[in-house]
């Protein structure tokens, strides 16, 4: 039995790694990671939403395309090793799932038509639910929002942004209402923009089905999990892609690095960790797909394990660039960078894992 990508998968993911390629080389990704090219980066966000990866999750009845989550992975491995610089994970995965299990039909049929027409989009606030800090806490009451939610995801061409309270209780506030305050938050990785938000009694939309049940920001944080799993995936390949790449040209002692035995097993031991990652994140976006019971574990542990072999591929890979892998010179600290990052949103793997162990009765 044949488990992995369709020829339709295939071909879509193809589309957008082709197109990151020719339209988004590094030199464009540096200029749009320095600030210095926006209107650039405009258009080819644009350019993405022309090949409908906007829709991907959006019934096929409000305008979309009602394909599956292993089509949004697919694309997500692609945007991760493009090192892409646009939304994907906030306002075309988790909104849409969380719609899906959390909005009445008159919230769906409203919601979904106006995101497939690109007239509303998410940014995604639910660091409440699974790892709050003592600093921060939102509390939804009589339709408003008071309170301070930590890393709000994927803000870049946001009109609204979606949050949740610690009951799982999910609503959307329109980023043009007055009691909100937006902070910039700095971390490694500059290919994505990350906000802090306050809120003072901010009208809010509550999903009706989120108000008796956690459902819908589970599975929310499930599909979450495997399409950020996916991305890291993307990004590990790129940069094992790189090292060999480089060892093939790089000589010392009149050889190419690539011919000594140590670089050898470094390349071998990463494709060996990373190559049956592929099967993981699949085999997790197939449960989150057909409702399998283990959907929860499969997703934590795709987003738990690829996070670990991840981080052992982009220190090797750097390792095998040598000192000019510490520079900015090849660019090698995007990918290092957006995978380190990859680690903690939704979840450390130390987070992750436990719910794991939850899952399974442990």
């Amino acid at each position: 039995m044949y488990f992995g990508l369709s020829e339709d998968q295939i071909f879509f993911q193809d589309n957008v790694k082709r197109f990151l390629e020719d339209q988004a080389p590094l030199d464009i990704i540096k200029k749009i990671s320095e600030g210095v090219d926006l209107s650039t980066k405009n258009e080819l966000n644009q350019g993405l939403i022309n090949l409908g990866i906007n829709n991907i999750l959006i019934p096929e009845e409000n305008g979309g395309l009602g394909l599956d989550l292993l089509f949004a992975s697919a694309v997500s491995q692609s945007l991760g090793e493009g090192v892409a610089t646009f939304p994907f994970l906030g306002p075309y995965v988790i909104a849409p799932i969380a719609i899906k299990f959390g909005a009445s039909d008159e919230q769906k049929e409203k919601l979904f038509n106006e995101m497939s027409q690109n007239l509303i989009s998410f940014g995604i606030g639910f660091s409440e639910y699974f790892g709050s800090r003592d600093s921060s806490g939102l509390s939804i009451t009589n339709n408003t929002v008071t309170g301070r939610t930590l890393f709000v995801l994927d803000t870049d061409y946001a009109s609204h942004v979606m949050l949740c309270d610690k009951k799982g209780q999910i609503g959307f506030v329109s980023l043009d209402s007055e009691g909100i305050e937006i902070i910039d938050l700095t971390t490694v990785d500059k290919t994505r923009t990350y906000k802090e938000m306050s809120f003072e009694n901010t009208p809010i939309e509550i999903l009706d089905n989120t108000k008796s049940s956690s459902l819908s920001i589970e599975m929310a944080l499930n599909a979450g999990r495997i399409i950020t799993a996916a991305d890291s995936l993307g990004a590990s390949q790129a940069m094992i892609n790189k090292a060999v790449e480089y060892s093939k040209e790089r000589k010392q002692f009149n050889r190419v690095i690539g011919s000594f035995q140590a670089v050898k097993h470094m390349c071998a031991e990463m494709t060996a960790e990373l190559e049956p990652c592929y099967s993981l994140v699949w085999h997790a976006a197939y449960s989150f797909d057909n409702s399998n019971k283990d959907s929860k574990l499969m997703a934590c542990l795709a987003k738990s394990h690829i996070s670990e072999v991840s981080k052992m591929v982009s220190k090797k890979a750097t390792e095998v660039h040598g000192g000019m892998g510490f520079t900015d010179l090849l660019g090698l600290h995007f990918w290092f960078k957006r995978i380190g990052l990859n680690r903690h949103i939704l979840g450390s793997p130390e987070i992750v894992r436990e719910e794991a162990a939850k899952a399974q009765g442990l």
